[in-house]
């Protein structure tokens, strides 16, 4: 079974690692699309080919793709997989997803994996607060 898991990626942390870990364990194959610098709501600091070796990089990815400039389900056709992970703060309404997918003619189940145990630093904006404690 292909999973596809998505998001930006800026910043790894283990909050990162937890969901690919998590959505990994869902099938045989891992897909990851990484969010476009032009794409996301979000102010990015790495650059979205840096962010999208990084996620490649990491042991429970399959392969790490960029996301669509114009289209988000583009991507998504083309990788065509049996599920797709929503990590546990992705703010997608899993059932408009699987609805989207539907119309594209893509029968993909739509699951959310759990919260991971809290740690330090496992999120972008923990991060963030860190380096401007100490540096800010």
């Amino acid at each position: 079974m292909r999973v596809l898991a998505t998001g930006t990626f800026d910043l790894l942390h283990p909050g990162h690692l937890a969901y690919l870990e998590q959505a990994g364990q869902l099938g045989d194959e891992l897909y990851v699309i990484v969010a476009r610098d032009k794409r996301s709501e979000k102010r990015i600091v790495v650059p979205e080919e840096q962010r999208r070796r990084m996620v490649g990089g990491l042991r429970p990815v399959d392969r790490a793709v960029l996301g669509s400039e114009d289209d988000m389900f583009r991507p998504v056709v083309g990788i065509d997989p049996d599920v797709l992970a929503l990590g546990p703060d992705q703010e997608w309404d899993e059932y408009e997803i699987r609805r989207r997918l539907g119309e594209r003619g893509l029968d993909t189940e739509v699951v959310r994996v759990e919260r991971y145990e809290e740690c330090g630093l496992c999120s972008s904006s923990e991060i963030v607060e860190r380096v401007l404690e100490l540096f800010g």
